[in-house]
């Protein structure tokens, strides 16, 4: 699992290059795809992981896992593999058989190597080159499954020392897969045990999206103790959408050693935002973090009040997931369709209009939202300006340049999302704090 990570301290950088800069990614032709930030299904369809990591390969007896977080509404799940340099190989067959067995409970299945954990700190750790040759041998397993499987090239592949390689690393690594002929999404893990506190994924995740020759890749944070507070949450998070490159917790819990992660941002942040999140995990934890366990000794019915938080809780899995389409079923709408059409409303004439949405609260901040629809008229700018009646205060903001003056705030767009055709709409985020109340100001659109 992990260990105390140190205090982030580097100072922030803006990611340095938006997806478009790379052009339209080419898609797998049978398989998942990844465009503007997104991860879409072999149908074309935006696929949000909603899911739990399993321990398979210390726990291979306990194959009726699948089913039993099928049943609580899971549409994803991250399986725990060895290549047999630190645990008991999983062979072909039975890698093999965790693929079918996912396939059979409707599940999309993320297979990752956990011998790479820790790379350059942890003793017996093997690199990212070793975790290819893994994949390479298990290559007959994974052909046609592109639809179904999503391979995570190796579990928090560094420490916290000896991390400076893992751009060079992971874009080798790719490469080398992809010329081997595999066209599945890959997946890559953050270095600092999987919190990146360092920011070296952050800073040069474009330079690894530009380096796999399918643009199939997606970014993997996961989230403990470096974690404990919204606005490092929306942070980290808010730059890779602003950079549109695709981003996913790949890991999480409501605690750790290494300090108390804040899942309730976590997991309202994602669902604002469109991000897939796999919680760390089903049950078999050892080694001082049981406490992770979501169901007692592997029983369904005796959910711990972690797993009743994952599956039942406000943006929990019951809430918010949806079967990927591949398995042939129409996903749920997210609101009941309406028993007559709704009135038609014609854009605003001209000029735009704004909408400000309190996306999540807790005691002292907040997270809003802002979108901005043109009228009737294509427009090349906007801006946006409130009044807080309560005293709020913005801390950070992304897709927008905010700026404050005591209670008035002027929001203008940057230089992507200022050009808005007719009836077109964007949106951009903040953090902001409150004492007392939070009442929702009117906010005012020009358009230029």
């Amino acid at each position: 699992m992990k260990t105390r990570l140190s205090a982030a301290g580097a100072a922030l950088l803006a990611l340095l290059v938006a997806v478009l800069a790379f052009g339209q990614p080419a898609h797998a032709a049978a398989g998942f795809s990844v465009a503007g930030g997104k991860l879409y299904d072999a149908n074309g369809t935006e696929f949000i992981m909603r899911g739990v990591n399993h321990a398979h390969t210390w726990y291979p007896q306990q194959t009726s896992s699948f089913a039993d977080v099928k049943a609580l509404g899971a549409n994803t799940v991250r399986v725990v593999l060895s290549s047999g340099d630190r645990w008991t190989r999983n062979t072909n067959a039975d890698v093999a058989n965790v693929i079918s067995t996912c396939k059979a409970n409707r599940l999309i299945c993320v297979l990752e190597v956990h011998d790479t954990t820790g790379y350059g700190e942890q003793s017996g750790a093997i690199t990212l080159d070793r975790a290819v040759d893994y994949w390479l041998s298990i290559a007959d397993v994974l052909a046609g499954q592109e639809k179904y499987v999503i391979v995570n090239i190796g579990n928090e592949p560094y420490g916290n020392q000896n991390y400076a390689s893992w751009a060079t690393d992971n874009a080798n690594a790719i490469k080398r897969l992809r010329a081997a002929g595999l066209t599945h999404t890959i997946m890559v893990d953050a270095p600092n045990w999987g919190q990146d506190w360092s920011f070296t994924m952050r800073d040069n995740a474009a330079s690894v999206f530009a380096a796999d020759p399918a643009r199939n890749t997606v970014f993997s944070i996961h989230m403990y103790g470096v974690f404990d507070t919204a606005a490092e949450i929306s942070d980290y998070l808010g730059r890779f959408r602003t950079a549109g490159l695709p981003i996913v917790v790949g890991e999480f819990g409501f605690d750790h050693s290494d300090g108390d992660p804040d899942e309730d941002t976590i997991l309202a942040y994602s669902q604002a935002n469109g991000i897939g999140w796999l919680g760390w995990s089903w049950s078999g934890n050892g080694g001082g973090v049981e406490y992770l366990d979501m169901a007692t000794a592997f029983n369904p019915a005796s959910l711990t009040s972690w797993g009743q938080r994952i599956f039942n809780g406000a943006n929990g899995i019951r809430q918010t997931a949806r079967e990927a389409t591949v398995f042939g079923g129409t996903p749920p709408p997210t609101t009941p369709p309406p028993t007559t059409p709704p009135p038609t409303t014609p854009p605003p004439a001209g000029g735009c209009t704004a909408t400000y949405t309190i996306v999540n609260q807790w005691q002292g901040g907040f997270q809003g939202e802002v979108r901005v629809t043109a009228g009737a008229t294509a427009i090349t700018g906007w801006s946006a300006r409130w009044t807080f009646a309560n005293g709020q205060s913005v801390s950070q903001s992304w897709n927008v340049t905010l700026t404050s003056s005591g209670a008035a705030v002027t929001a203008r767009n940057v230089d992507y999302n200022g050009r808005l055709a007719a009836g077109a709409s964007t949106s951009f985020g903040f953090i902001g704090g409150w004492t007392g109340s939070n009442a929702k100001p009117e906010v005012s659109c020009t358009a230029s």
